[in-house]
């Protein structure tokens, strides 16, 4: 009898942890994580970064903000490299009105770049070397323009999970 009873508790234990696995499937953070690692797939194809081995900061300022990455491994000079010179062409690319390398990463427009797109011209995009990679830094004094700025870079915290603050 206790075996059959050990038997049918084992069972219906197996039955309850295939109900919860199957419960999961349709988990909000399962879902979120999977988007996560597609972002991080496409932004690892796009930059030639693994995102493993650098770390991303999108920062807001009064005037706009800075998107920053860099290595974590400072002896990763080859990586280092890369992100300069990726971070290079988001710089002239965003000045041109270009968000393909964001629309990418993405797989979607990212909120704010109409706007920055239209008033690209009151928007300024510079470059600049961090000791372990780089940092673009917008800034603006058109506050349409700086609306959608941090509308943009908001998204960027949110997407790539980096817990940035968001204010």
């Amino acid at each position: 009898m206790r075996v059959l009873l050990a038997a049918v508790v084992v069972i219906a234990g197996a039955g309850a942890g295939a109900a919860q696995a199957d419960d999961h499937a349709d988990c909000p953070m399962a879902s979120a994580h999977a988007h996560r690692a597609d972002v991080d797939g496409r932004h690892d194809a796009v930059t030639g970064v693994p995102h493993e081995g650098a770390v991303h900061h999108f920062l807001l300022s009064p005037d706009g903000g800075t998107i920053r990455l860099e290595v974590i491994d400072p002896a990763q000079v080859e990586a280092r490299d890369r992100i300069r010179e990726h971070l290079q062409v988001v710089a002239r690319s965003f000045a041109a009105g270009d968000f393909a390398l964001p629309m990418r990463i993405h797989d979607q427009v990212p909120p704010g770049v109409a706007v920055m797109k239209k008033r690209k011209a009151a928007i300024r995009y510079s470059f600049a070397p961090t000791e372990q990679g780089g940092e673009v830094r917008i800034s603006t004094s058109d506050p349409a323009a700086l609306s959608a700025v941090h509308a943009f870079l908001r998204f960027q915290v949110r997407d790539h999970g980096t817990g940035d603050p968001t204010e």
